[in-house]
């Protein structure tokens, strides 16, 4: 007969593996970094900085190139992901919470460095619909490309007012109020 106890250590093996080595495991984890993801820290007004320039050339959805500089003198939200780096995935709910929120009035760059097919199945799958971005390697940029999950808030005349280089949760009251007030100024 074998005895409880060994029972109960077989499931808690049993649990604890399929965390590492499942798709459920995936969406735990995921949970889990939505769950400690903390609003992310605005930069005071003395502390803030102005992007150099606009001229950044990306790849749209349809993996035709544009210039970052269409966003000259508006409110731009940028976000660094890929699908292999879970962080990065958890915070994109909240992204499309932002981008639902803001759609029209704030410029959002998704952006990942993947080539194309894989991030555009993982978008549509989920049912995101904000735009995604593609890096063209090695095109200079007017900000420092962050690793995935980082992200930057920008104001009408380029001054960085977010810099997050982790998870954060992006469906706050915070974040709309930042978002409100830059929109207004």
């Amino acid at each position: 007969m074998i005895k409880k106890k060994t029972v109960l250590n077989v499931l808690l093996i049993g649990l604890i593996l399929s965390f590492f080595v499942t798709p459920l495991g995936d969406f735990s984890k995921e949970l889990l970094n939505k769950w400690f993801a903390t609003s992310p820290t605005i930069i005071t007004l003395e502390k803030q900085h102005n992007i150099d320039n606009y001229n950044w050339r990306l790849k749209d959805a349809d993996w035709n190139i544009i210039n970052f500089n269409k966003s000259t003198g508006k409110v731009v939200f940028i976000n660094f992901w890929t699908t292999w780096h879970l962080p990065s995935r958890a915070q994109l709910d909240d992204i499309q919470i932002l981008y639902n929120r803001y759609k029209g009035q704030v410029d959002f760059y998704i952006i990942t460095d993947e080539e194309k097919e894989i991030p555009a199945e993982f978008i549509s799958k989920k049912g995101y619909t904000f735009p995604i971005t593609y890096q063209i390697i090695g095109e200079p940029s007017p900000i420092k490309l962050l690793k995935p999950s980082g992200s930057y808030l920008l104001d009408k005349e380029g001054n960085i007012v977010i810099h997050q280089t982790a998870i954060a949760d992006w469906d706050n009251n915070n974040v709309y109020d930042l978002i409100n007030s830059l929109l207004i100024n």
